[in-house]
């Protein structure tokens, strides 16, 4: 793989403009595309298997035209303090704002609170539920401006009027100013690290056309593979931040091929053939993770984990050729101007006649024969940078590194026994929003649990009396422990099947919400042996419940599948046994240590001030499975361009501590740096006023923080160090099997330089 790598890099750097203009005909192709193309399907958070499933499919049957699953407003009214919502003037400014809305454009009815009894017992609140024909999401901006409006109307009568439910609920946010901030931080690191603006800009410029393409993609199949908007939130999120890391990689190389006296168009073949193989393993593992995400058995999670890997094999074929080419329009220009000139001197050195020869390099046993350039000055005069001394610290106790490398993220990941899992609904929102605020005055006038009822639908088709057996049934659960109402049952025109109401006496989100339809459920199979009908409980707080028990349930065989399948490929990457397993192991220490922190944040409320999180409650279900899919794909990319420099340098004969050394040497300035990129870029989605994203950028800035600086730069090297020769211990049989893919460029040869002017070497 290194060879053929080797001489696309170099092809793509001689052929700059043919690379270029390709890439851009792409881009401008997809824009064009995406621009023409059909508006995308709504989402449908469908959940196959699941018992609110079930109930919503068969309520679309049984009830057809009621859009169960469309877009609903609940109009919330509070009369000013010491007055009633049904006094005469704010009766009236209440019938009014009704009437309004009623006439609004996609809404299919509005039922005054006076008309449905919705007002509370004291007398201070009241709310009216207005239905629409579109989904969540969906509705057009006449529809929201009108429901707005009306509700304006009613407060400049005196009245307080929020607005709830899910009539606003809107898109995901795309990032805007957010992801400005992290692009912004992740130039200025580069910057710090290149010590060039052309080296920190190219990676930027690459990320943004990859991440764009993979964008205009998705919008132009969109209604061809049923990708709505949604789908690229993740693809933009991850698509950004491995474009940046990918492509600083290959320019890091090449920086550090042109120090070594390369020439411009060879010091790229090699940057390709040796961190890009890197680049296409570490892409694997992150495509692995993403496309994992269809075991789950979500609709919208498997296309969200497809799109964005899509947007990540695109970054690696970026990678692969935008990425060279544009190095071959920068030349030198990559270097500041003194490392220019001391990269022509070596240039120089390597041409001239008394300069280093090529000798054959010890390698290991079992591995090619490398050829290898005596370098000018023996590698043990090279000045030390930060990673050599760090590298060194941690061979000299390894131990204490260890130990304090995973006891620390043991305390951190200690939170996250405490782990509880849903997901938050408008009672996370901050207290700015009307809905938050329409969720408040709900409580307080009709208790927490009017915010969550539960809709339990009655199939009597199979009971001898279809009244009998439903008017039983609201009787069992109107007795059931945590019950406060029970609403009368609405029949379909068959009369076959009914809905009934019930209003939990706790919060959507509370364990005690979740005990009570598990006890309705429980008590399903006795009273359809009494009455012949069968009971499904459903509704938004039901289907939440579901969706964290299938989430749950799907975690162990991801994490086995997503695992297993990695370990197999690092396996076949590093020819070694233990390698990959204490890959994986750290991955997952860094994993649980990032949920710690986001139970602590999020449910138990530590520092939740800081990053205006307004109420604590159950972490998200899907926040589990996100880490582990993303997360482990990007602490993989660690991992790689790491661990495949270090053993570069033992398959070339270095002793096991000191190809740490060299690893370090290399790849660690430029890891803390990709890894500071993707922090940032992260971050950045801890600004949002969503709650879920919110909870989204935290984790995954805190599992990147954890992965890349304890796992990858402290345990890793404590454990090569302890292991030795050992850790690349391969059993004779598995070494017979596997393929040798020379991921290290073991099989690069050294040509003789071609001539070539300095002047054109250092770009100046």
């Amino acid at each position: 793989m290194a060879t053929f790598l080797y001489r696309l890099g170099r092809w793509a750097f001689l052929r700059r403009r043919l690379v270029t203009l390709l890439w851009v005909a792409l881009l401008a192709t997809a824009g064009v595309l995406a621009a023409k193309a059909p508006t995308a399907p709504d989402d449908g958070f469908a959940m196959p298997g699941t018992e609110a499933q079930q109930a919503f499919d068969l309520m679309d049957e049984r009830f057809p035209g009621s859009t169960a699953e469309g877009a609903s407003a609940r109009l919330v009214f509070v009369a000013p303090s010491g007055q009633t919502i049904s006094a005469g003037p704010n009766q009236q400014a209440v019938e009014r704002t009704v009437a309004e809305i009623a006439h609004g454009e996609q809404v299919t009815g509005a039922v005054s609170p006076f008309q449905a009894g919705a007002v509370s017992k004291d007398g201070s609140t009241a709310y009216a539920t207005v239905s629409y024909d579109a989904k969540p999401g969906s509705l057009s901006t006449a529809a929201t401006d009108a429901l707005r409006q009306a509700a304006q109307h009613g407060r400049d009568a005196g009245l307080t009027v929020e607005i709830g439910g899910s009539a606003l609920m809107g898109g995901a946010e795309a990032g805007g100013t957010s992801e400005a901030i992290g692009m912004a931080i992740s130039a200025v690191v580069l910057v710090i690290t290149f010590g060039s603006l052309a080296a920190a800009g190219l990676p930027l410029l690459t990320a943004l056309v990859g991440v764009g393409l993979g964008i205009a993609a998705i919008t132009a199949l969109g209604s061809t593979l049923g990708l709505s908007t949604t789908t690229s939130t993740l693809a933009m999120m991850l698509g950004l931040a491995v474009g940046i890391d990918y492509a600083v990689f290959i320019v890091s190389r090449y920086r550090a091929e042109l120090l070594e006296g390369h020439e411009p168009k060879e010091a790229a073949g090699r940057a390709v053939g040796t961190a890009g193989s890197a680049v296409v393993f570490a892409g694997l593992t992150v495509v692995i993770a993403l496309a994992g995400l269809s075991v789950v058995g979500i609709p919208i999670l498997a296309k969200m984990g497809m799109a964005a890997a899509g947007t990540v094999v695109i970054a690696v074929l970026v990678a692969l050729t935008l990425v060279p080419a544009l190095l071959g329009f920068l030349g030198g220009r990559v270097l500041p101007r003194r490392a220019r000139r001391a990269a022509a001197r070596r240039f120089r050195s390597r041409r001239s006649p008394a300069g280093p020869v090529a000798v054959e390099g010890t390698a290991r046993p079992g591995s090619p024969a490398v050829p290898a350039a005596v370098p000018a000055e023996p590698a043990g005069e090279r000045p030390a940078n930060g990673g050599t001394r760090w590298a060194r610290l941690v061979l000299r106790r390894p131990v204490a590194v260890l130990l304090a490398g995973v006891v620390g993220l043991g305390i951190f990941a200690l939170p996250a026994l405490d782990l509880r899992l849903g997901l938050p609904g408008e009672e996370s929102q901050p207290t700015s929003t009307t809905q938050r605020r329409a969720y408040d005055h709900l409580s307080e006038g009709f208790g927490p649990g009017f915010n969550g009822p539960l809709t339990v639908l009655v199939d009597a088709r199979g009971a001898a009396d279809p009244k009998a057996a439903v008017e039983r049934v609201g009787k069992e659960v109107a007795g059931l422990p945590g019950v406060v109402s029970v609403s009368p049952a609405v029949f379909n025109k068959a009369g076959d099947t009914a809905l009934i109401n019930a209003v939990p006496s706790t919060g959507p989100s509370a364990a005690e919400t979740q005990r009570l339809v598990h006890a309705i459920r429980d008590g399903s199979a006795g009273l359809k042996s009494a009455t012949g009908a069968t009971v499904l409980v459903s509704g938004a707080t039901a289907m939440n419940i579901d969706v964290s028990q299938k989430l749950s349930d799907a975690l162990v065989p991801y994490l086995a599948v997503v695992v297993g399948l990695a370990v197999v490929l690092l396996l076949v990457v590093f020819r070694s046994v233990l390698v990959p397993l204490k890959a994986a192991l750290g991955f997952l220490l860094s994993v649980a240590a990032a949920l710690g922190a986001v139970v602590a944040v999020f449910q138990w409320g530590w520092l939740a001030d800081l990053i205006g999180v307004e109420q604590t409650g159950p972490v998200m279900s899907v926040m589990p499975i996100f880490m582990v899919g993303v997360v482990f794909g990007l602490a993989m990319d660690y991992e790689v361009f790491l661990v495949t420099r270090i053993r570069e340098a033992y398959v070339h004969g270095e002793e096991p501590g000191e190809a740490v050394v060299t690893g370090f040497r290399h790849n660690a300035r430029v890891v803390t740096a990709a890894a500071f990129i993707m922090i940032s870029v992260f971050a950045g989605f801890i600004g949002m006023a969503e709650p879920m994203v919110k909870m989204m950028g935290l984790g995954l800035a805190a599992a990147v923080a954890f992965d890349a600086f304890v796992v990858r730069m402290a345990i890793i090297p404590a454990a090569l160090a302890l292991l030795g020769r050992r850790a690349w211990w391969l059993p004779r049989p598995l070494d017979r099997i596997l393929p040798d893919i020379d991921v290290e460029g073991a099989r690069l040869q050294t040509p003789a330089p071609e001539p070539e002017p300095a002047r054109h070497f250092v770009g100046v």
